[in-house]
């Protein structure tokens, strides 16, 4: 009988240390996924932004996206950012900004609101080193030799970082958060 309560009080000490461990490895893995995730929010709409681990289907970048957020500086810079101010001041009174991706023919439009007619632009979508940043990660090539890096992308946003649009470049704007309009 004292053999049966000794056996039984090591196996629940024994299995109370394994879920305590097992709980404080889930609880670091978890503050290491949230770390550099959410910087806030922009018209209601959050920056959360990780860069994804492996290649994005090119069909996720599909639709219209217009433009909501624009960081000034690089994903880098913003990622180390404590406290990054992301803002953006279309110049578009009763429209906005957007760029148009027709990921079955490999081609998109960047539209501005004081230009209706823009050019169809061939591009291709790859998941490698960039030549740009030197980085492994998925990236569009344009024109030959120009690059935006898709940083991460789901049903309702996209991050971009690059020259999307130039007459932001000039103030060193570089990140670019967009929402799915369709």
């Amino acid at each position: 009988m004292m053999k049966k309560i000794i056996f039984l009080a090591s196996a629940v000490f024994l299995l109370n240390s394994c879920v305590v461990r097992t709980a404080t490895k889930v609880v670091t893995g978890v503050a290491k996924v949230g770390y550099k995730a959410v910087k806030g929010t922009v018209n209601g709409i959050s920056w959360a932004v990780s860069k994804a681990k492996g290649k994005i289907d090119e069909d996720r970048v599909d639709g219209t996206w217009k433009v909501v957020g624009v960081y000034r500086g690089s994903f880098e810079d913003f990622s180390n950012d404590q406290n990054p101010e992301s803002s953006f001041n279309s110049d578009c009174a009763d429209s906005f900004d957007q760029i148009i991706f027709n990921a079955k023919k490999s081609k998109f439009k960047p539209v501005h609101c004081s230009s209706e007619k823009e050019d169809w632009v061939k591009y291709s979508m790859e998941f490698g080193k960039n030549p740009l940043t030197k980085e492994k990660e998925n990236y569009i090539e344009y024109n030959s030799n120009n690059y935006i890096s898709v940083i991460d992308v789901n049903n309702k946003t996209m991050v971009l970082e690059g020259n999307l649009m130039p007459k932001l470049a000039f103030s060193g704007a570089k990140l670019y958060l967009l929402e799915k309009v369709k």
